[in-house]
């Protein structure tokens, strides 16, 4: 995955819109227009807070199923992703939980989006939903038969769950690679808000040879240097909410002081040196 021709930049910040329940989820409020209006709220605080690209995710429909969701959720997904991509100019993803990857890619193909996020891409996981297995063959299969290039951001050892079994870090990232086809890795602590270790980010990197690693969760202002240490891009979400509370909207200014703090932390180490001064 080439991320400058994706996201412009080849250390993106990938902010998150998590959506308001949607049709058929247990908190379904009956109003297709406040989710869209919420939507778009987030969108824009993210696009002027200057992030390089969103991902769109049915975050409050929980408790999820593990695999399909009802017909309903993916309309109202595809219309709220359709309207956002008219608004900003950013590269969008969509994320449908709790593993739909087939409706995700879908939406994204028929609205021209460009990524999806797979929580379990291969390999089998247990999680609050039960067993939920990989379906690479499929959905590597339907990408080929839409016509799509979407490209398949895949999490590897997901938060919320335990491998069946105790695959090490190190194959679990080959194999989502080499056996599952993604085109990018995620990589995250074990719930929302919970960061990757920079140990498990340099052997997740060594084992991905180049395909990009991203930090899936936990992301702040604070920690965002010593992460990027090892990491391509990031996908962050609580730490952009106010006061850092995942219920709450998108806080511009915490948007513009995540960047900032990015930016910073790539800077060449010669152009954080002060200049010499010259002798006269």
């Amino acid at each position: 995955m080439d991320l400058k021709q994706t996201f412009k930049t080849i250390n993106p910040v990938i902010g998150v819109v998590h959506l308001l329940p949607l049709p058929t989820s247990p908190r379904w409020g009956g109003d297709l227009k406040a989710v869209i209006d919420r939507a778009e709220q987030e969108a824009t605080a993210l696009a002027s807070g200057g992030v390089d690209g969103i991902i769109v995710e049915n975050f409050f429909d929980a408790p999820f199923p593990k695999d399909a969701v009802d017909p309903a959720v993916v309309s109202a997904m595809s219309l709220v992703v359709q309207r956002l991509m008219q608004m900003v100019t950013l590269p969008i993803g969509v994320n449908v939980l709790r593993n739909d990857a087939r409706s995700a890619l879908a939406i994204a193909t028929c609205v021209q989006a460009q990524f999806i996020r797979v929580n379990v891409l291969t390999g089998v996981m247990a999680t609050d939903q039960g067993l939920i297995e990989g379906q690479a063959h499929e959905l590597l299969r339907y990408r080929r038969e839409l016509g799509s290039n979407v490209k398949i951001l895949a999490d590897v050892l997901v938060k919320h769950a335990r491998p069946l079994g105790s695959p090490n870090l190190t194959t679990a990232v080959q194999e989502t690679i080499e056996r599952g086809l993604a085109d990018g890795v995620i990589l995250s602590g074990w719930a929302t808000g919970s960061p990757p270790s920079l140990e498990d980010l340099e052997l997740a990197s060594a084992a991905a040879k180049g395909t990009p690693v991203f930090i899936g969760s936990g992301a702040s202002w604070e920690n965002i240097p010593q992460l990027m240490q090892a990491a391509d891009g990031v996908i962050v979400s609580s730490s952009l909410k106010r006061r850092g509370q995942i219920e709450q909207p998108i806080d511009p200014n915490r948007v513009s002081q995540f960047v900032e703090a990015m930016r910073r932390s790539l800077q060449p180490q010669e152009e954080m040196q002060p200049t010499p001064s010259v002798p006269v």
